[in-house]
């Protein structure tokens, strides 16, 4: 029987990642246009709403595999958990499965950042019900569920090798899976109007300050969370630091290279930051030791504030630079563990195989992400619809797709 005290930190943690959701609506809200920001956190609520009942009803199923040549699970294998809601440790279970639809929910939500400002809400929640069912349940199939991914190392090296893939709560599935998604949404939707270097402004940095702040938060249900389904609480404490200490990084590494380029540090440059510290401690906060974690909470904060400029040397509109703060973050982590992982990295007691199963995993995410997030924003795109009309997008989403405004201001 597992311990009560595992247990209610299941509980705790479960509602910790969710609030990371609303924590990214207001977070992607303040980034937007005023005109805009119903229209944006709409989307990441939609996601829970639409995300979790999939995940209840065959999502849960999906994501486990019996065999490493399994694309994914079997969807009718108990539909709406009918049977795992009466069988024995049922009470465990289904804290599981609701602990593992919190990560299904804010991945999808996350993609939505890509395409700010110009999205139908409707055709977008078409998306992210395909997405889930053909991106994200399979995935995580592959990384945790005992699919191809988390094998990777023994097909490769042999069983006995004890190489395995790292990817402790989803550098992966989470955030690469994410990242890639955004970028092919964004070049489906195209160039905001008017689309160039400095012309787009936050219109509330407290609100966006508000979000990081309640991510950092859920962050650490996100990470330390899975503990009480593993190994008890034996690693909390090496995962709550790094944790802690990769994001405090990550805002130091950002600043600083905003201070170099521009002169100046700004709040949204440190908010992003340690977003991009917690991204990248994502997949390694369990296999790193403290120092190395800090030093990947500062080289991703850096690398971060170079990459999200990509977008206007290579002309794709990712308005608030999903790609470069989720997919490079998360590239970065999952690859670092290959150089650095406690006992196993290059520099670390290890040698080149688990840097190699690294490569190899995150680039498979990283391209049938891509390829599928494409293929559904385009079938949408060319009988639907994705994108509002220009003089919409002009008008402003709020009023058009949703009759609200989020300032309704009166003398």
């Amino acid at each position: 029987m597992e311990a009560t005290g595992n247990i209610s930190w299941g509980v705790t943690a479960t509602a910790l990642v969710l609030l990371m959701t609303p924590g990214v609506a207001f977070f992607y809200g303040g980034l937007v246009k005023a005109k805009s920001v119903v229209s944006m956190m709409m989307m990441s609520f939609g996601a829970i709403g639409l995300v979790a009942v999939l995940w209840i009803l065959f999502g849960s199923s999906m994501a486990s595999v019996t065999s490493p040549t399994q694309f994914a699970g079997d969807p009718f294998a108990d539909f709406g958990l009918a049977s795992l809601a009466s069988g024995k440790g049922s009470n465990v279970a289904l804290l599981t499965v609701g602990y593992g639809a919190t990560f299904a929910i804010i991945t999808v939500a996350l993609i939505s950042g890509a395409i700010a400002d110009r999205a139908k809400f409707g055709p977008w929640l078409i998306f992210v019900g395909v997405f889930a069912t053909v991106g994200y349940f399979p995935i995580a199939a592959w990384v945790w569920g005992g699919g191809w991914i988390m094998h990777l190392g023994a097909m490769l090296f042999g069983a006995d090798s004890g190489i395995e893939f790292i990817d402790y709560a989803g550098g992966t599935a989470v955030h690469i899976n994410a990242g890639a998604a955004a970028f092919a949404l964004a070049l489906v939707l195209g160039k905001r109007i008017g689309f160039q270097k400095g012309i787009q402004k936050p219109h509330n940095v407290p609100l966006t300050l508000l979000g990081a702040a309640l991510l950092w938060f859920g962050w650490f249900g996100f990470n330390a969370g899975a503990q009480w389904t593993t190994k008890g609480m034996d690693g909390v404490g090496l995962i709550t630091i790094n944790t802690f200490g990769a994001a405090a990084a990550g805002i130091l590494g950002w600043i600083l290279v905003e201070r170099i380029r521009g002169g100046k540090a700004t709040s949204i440059g440190a908010a992003s930051g340690a977003v991009a510290g917690l991204v990248a401690i994502t997949p390694a906060c369990a296999n790193l030791t403290p120092g190395w974690a800090l030093l990947l909470g500062a080289l991703t904060g850096a690398v971060c504030a170079l990459a999200v400029e990509l977008k206007f040397r290579l002309g794709f509109d990712d308005s608030l630079d999903v790609v470069g703060l989720h997919l490079v973050g998360g590239f970065i982590g999952t690859i670092y563990l290959g150089f650095f992982a406690t006992g196993q990295g290059l520099f670390t007691g290890g040698d080149i195989r688990l840097l190699v199963v690294q490569v190899l995993a995150s680039g498979g995410v990283l391209i049938y992400s891509f390829v599928v997030a494409l293929a559904i924003g385009l079938a949408i795109e060319k009988t639907i619809g994705f994108r509002v009309t220009s003089e919409d997008e002009i008008a402003g989403v709020d009023l058009v797709v949703h009759g609200e405004e989020g300032y309704a201001l009166t003398s």
